[in-house]
């Protein structure tokens, strides 16, 4: 089975994009992160043989349940470091030897559809597949085996992330893909780099993925 993850917090002021609230508010904010899982559940909701939202707190299952149209199921990440749930994700999707699972996040609302399908092409030949970011991290992994020793001794959130695993998957033997590089949106210059690429997406024609995001960002003035 192919399962596509989402990993979400829920938008809750002082709890999402909190480098970005520094500089538009934490209305603003949590507005965003709101609108960024509103288009990815909408763009991604074929995706897949089974789509999973992992969302945290735990407590927020009410919050999330609207989701469900897009048919996610709901997944409540347990406690623990970012490594820690990413490894139970995988150990919950991955049971027989036909499975994949490809996870992202919800700070990368115009991520092409194509690399998420690619992710899974590769997964056919490949161990593990990574999409790295431009922070040094990564907005995109996969894998055909569980393998929660991958996600041992890395230092979350730091611009080492994408090599330290790059040495853990070599550490493990692990055959490894690539997707090409593409962007969070974490603080203010990313941001910018996010209204001026849906810009350039409409004034050339192209539909962009992220409708409720552009709205957002028109009401939040932010998309001049």
């Amino acid at each position: 089975m192919r399962t596509f993850g989402v990993f979400c917090k829920h938008p809750r002021p002082g709890e999402v994009k909190t480098r970005l609230a520094e500089d538009i508010g934490s209305h603003g904010a949590v507005q965003l992160s709101a609108a960024f899982l509103d288009d990815l559940a909408l763009q991604f909701r074929t995706e897949g043989e089974r789509r999973v939202l992992g969302y945290s707190p735990a407590d927020s299952a009410a919050y999330f349940g609207s989701f469900k149209r897009f048919g996610f199921d709901l997944w409540p990440q347990p406690d623990g470091d970012l490594g820690t749930r990413m490894a139970a994700f995988f150990e919950e999707t991955l049971h027989d030897a036909a499975d994949t699972s490809v996870l992202i996040g919800s700070d990368s609302p115009t991520i092409p559809r194509e690399y998420v399908a690619q992710a899974f092409d590769h997964l056919q030949e490949f161990d593990c597949i990574l999409g790295p970011a431009m922070d040094g991290g990564y907005y995109l992994i996969g894998l055909r085996r569980a393998a929660p020793e991958l996600f041992d001794n890395i230092t979350w959130s730091g611009s080492s992330v994408l090599a330290q695993t790059v040495s853990r998957i070599s550490d493990l033997g692990l055959s490894l893909a690539l997707l090409p590089p593409w962007y969070d949106v974490d603080d203010l210059a990313d941001l910018k780099m996010l209204t001026g690429h849906i810009r350039a997406m409409t004034r050339s024609g192209q539909t962009h993925p992220c409708p409720v995001t552009a709205e957002v960002l028109s009401k939040l003035q932010l998309a001049e």
